[in-house]
């Protein structure tokens, strides 16, 4: 890295970050308040976001100049589970080896949000032209859904930001673009009866069964639009869970399964979706409630996002190269939030350090080379902001 002492900043953050457990299915507050104290040890208010339990919490502030536009720097403080992973280091704590830090979210993606938190120092010193915003979310790994409310907040502000740039790992190369994503969870209910008096009953994993075949056919319809910026090319379907059935002597009552879109930007999934549920409700529900009246089938929402196709050609885009050093610009198969600022009018792209190879797996890793890159991207971000002299 450039600068010893911001190479020693950066790791002293992203340690502290480490220690904390913020795997989704915990809360992230311990976390937000040892931010929101950095923060304001810099003179940096920050305002809480809450979910409806109390248990979590976005985190939005901002410095420099009022007024809206501005650059938003944004990141979520979640990381994925370490259940059942071979771990050959301590995944809650940071550990340096051969120039790279491990730990559980060092990728994906406190390694950025410690390059962020390094950096302030370096933004508050100059007078800046325009604002810094820095947003950092909750349950973005269950399916951007805390940012949700962050979203809601700055449509509602007088200071919206007008570009963002999300952290995700890229290995530091700029990212346009990626698929929306919609996940649906199928209950399914018939009626149970004993195995040798299999008419009686209405077995629900086969009605299940029918329900994913169809699945499947749509996903071949979806393979018909194509679009070569994406990889794979098209939109994709698939069944991921499937839960039912007790005993193979009982014809089963129950089952449910959990499938997703994962859709081009602009594609048309409703379609899909209602496709299915008007094949369950119309072809196959007459047919099982002539057996058992009580049978039924239920279609549920879990998450969605959408699609992000910002132009590369853009000049936020131009600039962005600039302050990276990279103009390979691309798509990415893994979703962000970014859809969801771009919806609310926020010119957004994707950059950011490590690589999602390393991310959701065991003895997680980020190079160090790639926090020094994020730390020159912001340094030249920096430069950019501030008032010419």
């Amino acid at each position: 890295m450039a600068y010893p002492a911001m190479s020693n900043a950066v790791r002293d953050i992203l340690a502290a970050l480490l220690a904390f457990d913020t795997t989704s299915r915990e809360s992230n507050l311990a976390l937000i308040a040892w931010i929101e104290d950095f923060l304001a040890q810099r003179g940096i208010a920050s305002q809480r976001i809450m979910d409806d339990s109390g248990r979590k919490a976005n985190l939005y502030a901002r410095l420099g100049p009022g007024g809206d536009g501005g650059v938003m720097l944004s990141g979520h403080t979640d990381v994925v589970p370490v259940d059942g992973q071979q771990w050959t280091l301590p995944p809650f704590a940071l550990t340096l080896q051969e120039g790279c830090y491990y730990g559980r979210g060092s990728a994906d993606m406190k390694g950025f949000l410690a390059c962020v938190l390094a950096s302030l120092d370096n933004f508050l010193a100059q007078p800046l032209r325009l604002p810094l915003h820095l947003a950092f979310s909750y349950d973005e790994e269950v399916g951007c859904i805390g940012v949700r409310s962050m979203v809601d907040y700055l449509r509602a502000s007088a200071e919206k930001p007008a570009m963002c740039i999300i952290g995700e790992p890229t290995e530091m190369r700029p990212v346009y673009g990626h698929k929306g994503k919609v996940a649906m969870r199928c209950q399914v209910h018939g009626r149970a009866c004993h195995s040798a008096y299999a008419p009686s009953g209405v077995n629900a994993i086969e009605y299940a069964a029918k329900l994913i075949n169809q699945l499947g056919e749509a996903a071949q319809q979806l393979k018909q639009i194509e679009d070569a910026r994406f990889d794979p090319p098209y939109s994709t379907l698939q069944t991921g869970v499937i839960q039912g059935g007790s005993a193979l002597n009982i014809v089963p009552q129950d089952c449910q399964f959990d499938f997703e879109i994962r859709y081009l930007p602009g594609a048309n999934v409703q379609s899909i979706i209602t496709q299915v549920e008007q094949f369950a409700l119309q072809q196959l529900l007459p047919e099982m409630q002539a057996v058992a009246a009580e049978s039924v089938i239920h279609f549920q929402p879990q998450s969605n996002y959408p699609g992000l196709l910002t132009d590369p050609q853009s000049q936020f885009a131009q600039w962005l190269a600039q302050w990276s050093g990279s103009n390979d610009f691309s798509t990415v198969a893994f979703g962000t939030e970014g859809g969801l600022f771009d919806e609310a009018g926020i010119a957004t792209l994707i950059c950011g350090p490590g690589s999602m190879e390393q991310g959701h797996k065991p003895d997680e890793f980020i190079a160090i080379e790639q926090v020094g890159r994020c730390m020159e991207m912001l340094n030249h971000l920096c430069q950019w902001m501030r008032v010419a002299s």
